[in-house]
């Protein structure tokens, strides 16, 4: 596929942002005509994470699309940060969660039997307000926020060991039209200790009775927002797109509900803030909602209200999941973007189901979301 782009010497200022090096980098050509795309998630499971480059856009079967990468959501486990702090995620979309092993130095002295206890608390959505504290801080500003795993101190012992509950595999029965099922079987558990080296990081991890762990190295790249590792494949992987070309992601995604702990959400957006995209959402009243989008031009952007650290700011806001009809694409809202290259983009939802006019499968199936975009 080829991207509509031309070159340019990029400057100092943005070398530093990109921190690859001092070559010339393609800069794209922002497609002037309103840009309709399907993000493939795959149907109601929602086994793929979906990261979408507004401004990367190619021509398929005489239709311009933007460049989104794949992935699926149990590809990978962990994430490590390339930027200069040492920290750790955990995959959020399969529901994983993570806990201190009180008075564990060894790792491999650790058993099943050490944790049955901490086993009932470190869980995902089971309504108990104290869990969050086993997962990672829902805004995902992760340079200076929270983290389920503890950031990597410098001397070795510092770091905990720790309970991790490996979330859920992809659910592969049916599911009614109009529902999801976002997860399946347990993936178990392990026992996880990541120690800081020189340009990265040590991963050590086993299965809880096992009286011997692996080890993976992982060097930082800091054209990445992070550098990701699969536990169950023993090995790092490549999930996101380099940090300066993917805006927004489609995911599922664990957030949190006041008073009830962490909660799984369908049909999830989230904004690439770690990479220095923002967005923020215009609410208008509906029966003027197509004209005021329509109308919004580069004049009309607000820079004061671009959400640089949470990157919910778009979140599961656009769809209602009970509306008068059923589940439905709020009309009276549309989200304005700027990518990690400083573009702005009017971005609006269109459909969260399978369509009647789809070829293949049944009409009202979850898992088809639709938006337009726009270059202001």
């Amino acid at each position: 596929m080829k991207k509509i782009l031309f070159y340019l010497l990029v400057g100092t200022s943005l070398i530093a942002q990109s921190c690859i090096n001092d070559n010339e980098d393609p800069v794209a050509v922002l497609p002037s005509n309103s840009i309709i795309a399907d993000a493939n998630v795959g149907g109601p499971t929602q086994p793929n994470q979906v990261w979408v480059d507004l401004s990367d856009v190619t021509t398929v079967n005489g239709k311009e699309v933007p460049k989104e990468t794949l992935t699926k959501r149990t590809d990978w486990d962990i994430a490590l940060y390339s930027g200069s702090s040492f920290k750790v995620a955990i995959n959020s979309s399969i529901m994983m969660a993570a806990g201190k092993i009180p008075n564990a130095t060894d790792i491999d002295l650790v058993k099943d039997s050490d944790v049955t206890a901490l086993k009932n608390q470190v869980q995902v959505a089971n309504f108990n307000p104290s869990n969050v504290a086993y997962i990672d801080d829902v805004n995902g500003n992760f340079p200076t926020g929270s983290t389920a795993i503890g950031e990597v101190k410098t001397i070795d012992s510092d770091n905990a060991i720790y309970l991790v509950n490996m979330g859920k595999e992809l659910y592969t029965g049916s599911v009614p039209v109009g529902s999801v099922m976002t997860g399946g079987d347990s993936r178990g558990w392990m026992k996880v200790q990541v120690v800081r080296l020189a340009d990265g990081y040590k991963v050590k991890y086993a299965e809880l009775n096992a009286t011997s762990h692996k080890e993976l190295i992982i060097s930082k790249n800091a054209a990445y927002n992070f550098n990701f590792v699969s536990l169950k494949n023993n090995k790092e992987v490549f999930i996101q797109p380099e940090k300066n070309k993917w805006d927004i992601s489609f995911t599922v995604f664990t957030n949190t509900i006041d008073g009830a702990g962490s909660y799984v959400y369908a049909d999830f957006v989230t904004t690439n803030i770690v990479g220095g995209a923002g967005s923020y959402e215009v609410k208008v009243a509906a029966d003027v909602a197509a004209q005021t989008y329509n109308d919004f031009k580069a004049s009309n952007v607000d820079a004061s209200k671009f959400i640089y650290n949470d990157q919910r700011s778009i979140g599961p806001n656009w769809r209602n999941p009970v509306g008068v009809n059923g589940l439905e694409v709020y009309g009276d809202r549309f989200y304005v973007l700027k990518d990690p290259a400083g573009n702005y983009f009017k971005l609006k939802f269109t459909r969260i189901t399978k369509s009647k006019t789809d070829e293949n499968g049944v009409s009202g199936e979850r898992g088809f979301p639709q938006f337009e975009y726009k270059a202001l």
